[in-house]
């Protein structure tokens, strides 16, 4: 089995493909910008006809879309989270119209949550932030395809190789830097809201599921933990971990993006269902392979 893997050196990216190559029988290529194993993709930049000489000389039997940008200005979100799925799948349709294409999607999609009430699959997307958007939009051309396709709908990611844009990559770095020093003071935003939040490791094994699972699947899936979690949790978690014995400041001031999204969390009973899939990994595994990979990176 031919399983591309698109944002193959990212963070997610490089998880999944991990795990992809050790399937029995697959040969995984990882793309990136630059090229890797022989293949360059850029989709916030490539023409639907450049891609589909690519994906023609992968002749993939699946893709799986990692690709995505989480920062940046609003034309950066879209050039990446939206144009670049829009053009995967003009692509896809001629040069590979029988693969299955597994798309990253985000639960920024859905918006601000209703305590308690996990949000399914079929609650109404709307996003209050551009990456949000974006990626709803990204969402939209993998669903309106008509191709084999899958949006994976993924919580927040914790684990090993977090990058430093995101709170759990940012404080392992900072709690790195700090040591055991008992007079440090780590100065952190409004930790008030509650996110659902999720392994990367288990991310990659869901990913694995889509890509090998045979039967129709259902165009959306959610994939997270299952349980919203005070992001106060994650922060002190962390610190246990890494044996901080300084001090976490909070600002109590709030902020405008937790206001807005202060509390998310997913139904994920559907990939259950659909794929024999569930998180193996609690948060605090999460946080113990984050820190372990902060002490010492895997290389």
């Amino acid at each position: 089995m031919r399983i591309l893997v698109l944002g193959g050196t990212g963070y997610l990216g490089r998880h999944v493909a991990e795990r992809l190559r050790a399937l029995p029988g697959a040969h995984v290529l990882a793309a990136g910008r630059s090229a890797t194993a022989g293949f360059g993709v850029d989709l916030a930049a490539d023409r639907p006809e450049r891609l589909a000489r690519t994906l023609a000389a992968a002749a993939p039997d699946a893709v799986v879309n990692c690709a995505g940008a989480t920062g940046g200005d609003s034309v950066t979100l879209a050039e990446v989270n939206a144009r670049g799925p829009a053009v995967l799948c003009a692509a896809l349709r001629e040069a590979a119209p029988t693969a299955r294409l597994v798309h990253l999607g985000s639960a920024a999609e859905y918006g601000p949550g209703t305590p308690d009430l996990p949000v399914t699959e079929s609650a109404p997307a709307c996003p209050v932030t551009p990456y949000g958007a974006t990626k709803l939009a990204g969402t939209l051309a993998v669903t309106s395809a008509a191709l084999d396709a899958v949006v994976l709908r993924v919580g927040n990611p914790v684990g090993p190789g977090a990058p430093v844009a995101g709170l759990p990559g940012r404080l392992a770095a900072l709690l790195r830097a700090a040591g055991p020093d008992p007079e440090a003071v780590l100065r952190l935003g409004d930790l008030s809201a509650h996110r659902d939040f999720v392994d990367v490791r288990d991310v990659a094994r869901a990913a694995e599921f889509a890509v090998t699972t045979p039967a129709p699947l259902p165009p959306v899936l959610n994939i997270g933990g299952g349980s919203a979690v005070p992001v106060r949790e994650l922060a002190y978690g962390l610190a246990r971990h890494a044996g901080f014995r300084g001090r976490l400041e909070e600002d109590t001031g709030g902020s405008a993006r937790s206001a807005q999204v202060s509390w998310q969390c997913s139904d994920i009973s559907a990939a259950a269902g659909a794929l024999g899939w569930r998180p193996a990994h609690r948060l605090d595994d999460a946080l113990a392979a984050l820190w372990a990979a902060t002490v010492e990176p895997v290389r």
